[in-house]
């Protein structure tokens, strides 16, 4: 996996693809590298209640964007696992797209962080994350 790798080159390398919750979700990547990481995510299927878009959809589409990222910058050697995550939710959206962008913020050799930055069609921001992940060893997982 490099930064030039295309997006089904990644998503074909992972044992469970997307994984099951962004497909249900709808999460497509758009653009990834170490550095940067974009994908959309329908609100329509993604809401709570009183039709906006949930909290915890946001909170999963920031997650899915910095370990993408992590996950690059991890390979060959170490995988990455999240252990922080927080989110700021500014708007609400109610239907069409939104649009994440995840930026590094700290590409190291233990942990990576990232800025996450959730807009809608208009590019008003819906919500800022802020996720960390730890890059360990890839031994500890092969077995």
């Amino acid at each position: 996996m490099t930064d030039e790798q295309s997006i089904e080159e990644y998503v074909s390398s992972m044992p469970q693809g997307m994984g099951g919750l962004n497909e249900k979700m709808g999460i497509e990547l758009v653009e990834i590298s170490a550095e940067r990481v974009v994908a959309t995510m329908p609100v329509e299927g993604n809401t709570q209640p009183y039709g906006l878009l949930h909290g915890g959809a946001s909170v999963v589409l920031a997650e899915t964007l910095g370990s993408v990222g992590s996950a690059i910058h991890a390979h060959p050697d170490r995988l990455s696992v999240g252990i922080e995550i927080n989110a700021t939710h500014h708007r609400s959206a109610t239907s069409g797209t939104v649009t994440g962008t995840a930026t590094a913020l700290h590409l190291g050799r233990t942990t990576a962080s990232y800025e996450v930055v959730i807009t809608d069609e208009r590019g008003k921001r819906v919500c800022t994350s802020r996720i960390t992940c730890a890059l360990l060893p890839r031994e500890r997982f092969d077995s």
